[in-house]
């Protein structure tokens, strides 16, 4: 399975969002420290929750990191998140 697969259905399964985007952006790391060759190394997700509701930026992508711990301790070298409340991605 991708490493892709595996983040949409951990966070579909705890989070329950209504939006989310995973991108993988392992080619524009190729050649770098902790690009791996065939990629999936480099991620880009953007997650709408009500499960964040009430939380901080930082609880918010501490929750997140909770949920991808193991990827975070193997194949995944680069997350860039973006966590938002229904409000807050309608306002944006």
């Amino acid at each position: 399975m991708l490493v892709a697969e595996i983040i949409h259905q951990k966070i579909t399964a705890r989070l329950s969002p209504s939006r989310l985007d995973v991108k993988d952006e392992s080619h524009l790391h190729a050649g770098h420290a902790g690009a791996r060759e065939g990629g999936q190394s480099h991620f880009k997700i953007s997650i709408v929750s009500a499960q964040f509701e009430g939380l901080t930026r930082v609880a918010r992508q501490r929750l997140v990191n909770d949920i991808l711990r193991e990827e975070l301790a193997g194949p995944i070298h680069a997350l860039v998140m973006k966590t938002q409340t229904p409000q807050e991605a309608e306002a944006s």
